[in-house]
């Protein structure tokens, strides 16, 4: 039912799927179904528990939630010399009416790998990195390369939670012109965006896995399919139209 080019409806959740569906049928009742009858159906199909084989499916897989504090890095990560703090973050970033701000931080698998993951806060759009190390150097100058990819116009600061691996801000800055804000310590949430698409990414990039043998092309083709998942916060439209939208604007 849902077009190909939408992403993989298998991976939707199901306010995704019912969002879709009303948006996409609006005078068609009959083609519309809530997001709790879905759930419903699920518990009902496996009396009251939901089995592997469809929690796999769910947008969310870990069988327990974790406060919003949770990070899986030590506690401190290093100083940072001339860390610009969010709260100097201008108040535009702050209510999400212009496109261009980004929140970031690195995505790890095994104990050896790890890609920079990077939101846009105003489309929910997502980019990822190949890294092929976590130093600040290689960090940095994956950033800046993928950067260039985009119009300087979408691309105008970083939101980065206190990781060494920023610790080479001022070189990324003088290389793109992009000012780089720091959450407060231990404070992922205030890259909120970024940290509720690390755990999306987790339906294709399980923990453990070796990061390495991931191809720029296929964390392309992953961020492409999360691009393409309606989301509630956008009115059940995608990142992907939204970004397309802005692209648009300034052409």
């Amino acid at each position: 039912m849902c077009p190909g080019n939408w992403g993989k409806p298998s991976l939707w959740s199901p306010e995704q799927i019912a969002g879709w569906l009303k948006r996409t049928y609006p005078d068609q009742k009959e083609l519309q179904v809530s997001h709790e009858a879905i759930y419903r159906t699920l518990f009902v199909q496996t009396r009251g528990a939901l089995k592997k084989e469809l929690l796999e499916h769910l947008r969310r897989t870990r069988g327990k939630r974790r406060s919003r504090h949770y990070t899986q890095k030590t506690p401190i990560h290093g100083r940072i010399v001339g860390a610009v703090p969010i709260s100097e973050r201008p108040a535009c970033v702050e209510d999400r009416a212009v496109p261009g701000h980004w929140e970031g931080d690195l995505l790890f698998g095994d104990a050896y790998s790890q890609i920079a993951t990077l939101v846009e806060r105003h489309t929910r759009y997502v980019m990822l990195v190949k890294l092929v190390d976590k130093d600040s150097y290689t960090v940095g100058a994956a950033l800046a390369r993928h950067a260039q990819t985009l119009p300087r116009e979408l691309y105008l600061s970083l939101t980065w939670d206190w990781g060494s691996e920023m610790a080479g801000h001022k070189r990324f800055t003088l290389a793109t012109d992009i000012q780089v804000y720091f959450c407060d310590p231990q404070n992922p949430w205030q890259r909120g965006s970024n940290e509720n698409t690390n755990g999306l990414l987790r339906q294709y990039l399980p923990k453990g896995i070796d990061l390495s043998a991931y191809s720029q092309d296929s964390l392309d083709a992953i961020a492409r399919d999360l691009n393409q998942r309606p989301r509630k916060t956008l009115g059940y439209r995608t990142p992907a139209e939204m970004f397309d939208e802005c692209v648009a604007s300034i052409g």
